[in-house]
């Protein structure tokens, strides 16, 4: 029969038992063709969960000729015939020990040593080797040799696709194949418009761990192309997707408004570990997104009783560090609470103290846990495990003991003790922006006339450093920084660069904002200096004239 005809009918059949009746019909198949039925039985009696029907399968009369066939006559079998066999019988969960088995490998790696086999047959057994032996499997690096002999240009997507991977699982620390990297990385990415949802995520995750920090034109197209597949992705590549940009640095404003599109309306069928990564990316990269937080709200609210801890923690802590309460803020904290009572014990320490640091930054009060927090017991366990007390645990630590004292002086349970608090806070965002810094000290400087009158960058006894600081005295008079006697006003200045904001917004940041408000318990006049009310000011009067309305509303002339 003709091969073409063949895969026709064999295409249009839909069970292993149509494939057997039309194969007995025939007098004789060519070993592509026989190797094409396997592959079709695959198809259509393989799922998630194995071989559907095991018996109808493997003991049919037509299989196990097949399968004798290819075990006794391998050394006559085209390559083709040979290796596509093969992915057939791995599909079907041949045993990888049985003769059948070692026979088809055995000949496919002595062609592979001949360099009788072309790029798609290397693949084919690149990839049969990665299924039956793993990242181990020393062959792989010989068809890595061979592959790179071979002219890129001329490879489909699928082959280059298999040359990452097999790349991916071949070189190992300090091994060079820069060389080959950078000619498939250059190849790809002119055919990048090519590449199917599943090609993206499988490429990415091998620049990820290849460390392909300089291939940023690729990256850059893939995260582009990526955006009109969205949709289109399974969780884990999804997942896969938004690690690599992560690790990456990468941020297209493209790709978060097609998550923004896709997110809401698939809320409730999306993985909880796929959402626990979109909010981790948005977190990370400072993307206030308020239609995915909303949706992921109401996730939380409808389904958190099915997630893991790591997941709880997930989905609540990027609400606490971009500074943001979801219409449903009531609700949602209801539950986290509900959740918390039922399953505190089962949290990490360090994943615990996270996610309660997260909710005092938006004023979400976690005063019930509180005593476990501050116990001996608790402390030992954090110090227990990795990272340990660090200076960010310990900040942390003391931050929620400052929110308690200063915002819930209702709470009477345990104090954390001097010895796990720190002297001043570990912020990200501590350092002001240097330039805008620079600007602010100029205009000022230009208004007030001496220096002495303003201190930039004060440590303050309450663990806090306040950009710039101006003491005056009982009739509003500037003192000199550095007099201690008569001080009756001391006015916070929080210069506040993009760097304390979410990304393309004036939001914010949890860390700043809860600063700004202890500041405020403390004593201090809070005056904030954002960037967005600055960067239009041409010159140093018209810097001094802003800082004078904005730190003396009520005066008038003071310098100017």
């Amino acid at each position: 029969m003709d091969e073409q005809l063949f895969f026709k009918k064999l295409n249009s059949l839909c069970t292993s038992k149509e494939i057997f009746d039309f194969l007995s019909s025939l007098e004789a198949v060519s070993d592509t063709m026989a190797s094409g039925a396997l592959q079709r039985i695959s198809e259509v009696e393989v799922d998630d969960s194995g071989l559907k029907n095991p018996e109808g399968v493997l003991e049919n009369e037509v299989f196990r000729a097949l399968c004798f066939q290819f075990e006794f006559e391998s050394s006559k079998l085209s390559n083709t015939g040979l290796l596509n066999a093969l992915q057939a019988l791995i599909k079907l969960r041949i045993d990888p020990q049985s003769t059948l088995m070692a026979s088809l490998l055995s000949e496919g790696k002595e062609r592979l040593g001949k360099g009788q086999l072309s790029v798609k047959n290397l693949c084919a057994l690149g990839e049969s080797l990665l299924e039956l032996e793993g990242p181990s499997c020393a062959t792989l690096e010989q068809i890595v040799n061979r592959m790179q002999e071979k002219d890129i240009e001329k490879w489909n997507p699928r082959e280059l696709v298999m040359v990452y991977k097999m790349l991916q699982v071949t070189v190992r620390e300090g091994e060079q194949r820069q060389d080959l990297l950078n000619r498939l990385n250059s190849v790809t990415l002119n055919i990048v418009s090519q590449l199917s949802p599943t090609f993206i995520c499988i490429i990415l995750n091998s620049l990820v761990v290849l460390h392909q920090t300089q291939a940023v034109r690729l990256i850059t197209a893939l995260c582009k192309h990526s955006v009109k597949h969205i949709p289109y992705f399974t969780g884990d590549e999804l997942v896969n997707v938004l690690e690599a940009f992560l690790y990456f640095g990468h941020r297209e404003e493209v790709f978060t408004e097609a998550l923004e599109t896709h997110v809401p309306k698939s809320i409730f069928t999306m993985h909880p570990q796929t959402v626990s990564k979109v909010m981790q990316y948005c977190c990370q990269k400072m993307i206030l997104s308020k239609p995915i937080f909303d949706a992921a709200a109401e996730s939380f609210i409808s389904d958190a009783d099915g997630f893991t801890t790591d997941q709880i923690a997930g989905y609540i802590i990027p609400f606490g560090t971009l500074n943001y309460l979801p219409p449903s803020a009531s609700s949602l904290f209801r539950k986290l609470e509900t959740v918390l009572y039922t399953r505190f014990s089962h949290f990490q320490p360090h994943t615990l103290l996270k996610l309660l640091h997260s909710c005092v930054l938006i004023q979400r009060y976690p005063v019930n846990f509180l005593p476990k927090i501050f116990s001996p017991y608790f402390l030992q366990q954090l110090q227990a495990q990795p990272p340990g007390l660090d200076r960010i645990v310990t900040s942390q630590l003391t931050q929620l003991f400052l929110t308690v004292t200063l915002e819930c002086p209702f709470y009477e349970g345990p104090k954390l003790l001097p010895k796990y608090q720190v002297k001043a806070f570990l912020m990200p965002t501590s350092s002001p922006d240097v330039h805008l810094f620079k600007r602010v000290k100029t205009g000022l400087l230009y208004l007030l006339k001496k220096r002495i009158y303003f201190a930039s960058e004060v440590s303050t006894p309450y663990f806090y450093t306040v950009d710039i600081e101006i003491k005056l005295d009982e009739e509003g008079f500037v003192l000199p920084a550095a007099q201690c006697e008569e001080v009756h006003r001391r006015i916070a200045l929080c210069v506040d660069g993009q760097n304390r904001f979410c990304v393309n917004s004036h939001n914010l940041l949890g860390e700043e904002a809860i600063k700004q408000r202890h500041l405020q318990l403390l004593g201090y006049e809070v005056v904030q200096i954002p960037f967005f009310e600055i960067e239009s000011l041409q010159n140093c009067r018209k810097m001094a004239e802003y800082l004078h309305k904005k730190i003396f509303p009520h005066t008038y002339g003071l310098g100017c």
